[in-house]
């Protein structure tokens, strides 16, 4: 059942509202962060009190940050944050329509002036600059983890090449855009984790619903690459035939250049 915020009037169709620390204690200029339910209106607070939004409120969507910033300071709010594991995906906020519509306003006149265009121009371009230097940068660092033998160094250059392409982008939420850890964990986190997916069948097996197994799956695969890896750090030749990682990067630059049809 779901609780009001004293000082609104909820709609008609709202329940009654239900007693609670949180229900009795919060007031019209509450901004509150809370989790989402399987009613789009009704949300859960930290003490499992269920909260409606007060009439007259309206979700604005996640995406503008600076939207979503600047409605969040111009008063009370409800950020809805759905959690998934160790992730947290915002629903939206929640906040008075006048507020909203307000603040709309402002960002909407600030930005059709020129001096704004430009200034969006030259930000993309400065993004622009600093993602192809982290490419090359993390692309010389997966070499450096990669530690390949002469022998191998043409595979490994083109591994580096594959690794960053795919664990670089802006939005691809893999360990390469994290900075939580040194670029040069991201980096050897980031082909070990390419591997998992080019070289071993770990996307199509059947793991068990038993809470830490996927994680244990995934460390055993994990030396099973490393293992390969140390495969190309002396000048022992060996049958690329038989090769999980020759065959893998073999292929995708085939593919690339047109020598053999996408499977």
């Amino acid at each position: 059942m779901a609780a009001r915020v004293p000082g609104f009037a909820p709609p008609e169709s709202t329940p009654r509202p239900v007693s609670g620390r949180l229900a009795r204690g919060m007031t019209s200029t509450d901004s509150l962060v809370l989790a989402p339910t399987a009613d789009p209106r009704t949300f859960l607070a930290p003490d499992g009190t269920r909260l409606t939004p007060p009439e007259g409120w309206i979700c604005l969507p996640p995406g503008d940050a600076t939207f979503t910033r600047r409605v969040k300071a111009a008063g009370p709010s409800w950020a809805v944050i759905e959690k998934k594991g160790r992730k947290a995906f915002s629903k939206g906020l929640w906040a008075p329509r006048a507020n909203v519509e307000r603040v709309k306003a402002m960002i909407e006149a600030e930005r059709s002036t020129e001096a704004y265009a430009k200034k969006k121009v030259a930000d993309g371009e400065r993004r622009e600059r600093t993602q192809a230097a982290y490419v090359v940068d993390f692309r010389s660092e997966v070499l450096a983890f990669l530690r390949f033998s002469p022998q191998w160094k043409e595979l490994g250059e083109a591994l580096a090449r594959l690794v960053a392409a795919h664990a670089t982008p802006v939005g691809s939420g893999t360990v390469a855009r994290t900075k939580r850890i040194p670029v040069e964990e991201r980096a050897s986190a980031a082909v070990i984790a390419w591997m998992r997916h080019q070289t071993t069948a770990y996307d199509d097996m059947k793991i068990e619903r038993v809470k830490g197994r996927r994680r244990e799956v995934r460390r055993e695969l994990a030396q099973v690459s490393r293992a390969v890896l140390d495969l190309h750090r002396r000048d022992a030749p060996h049958l690329v035939a038989q090769c999980p990682l020759c065959k893998a990067v073999v292929g995708i630059v085939a593919r690339e250049r047109g020598d053999v049809p996408p499977s």
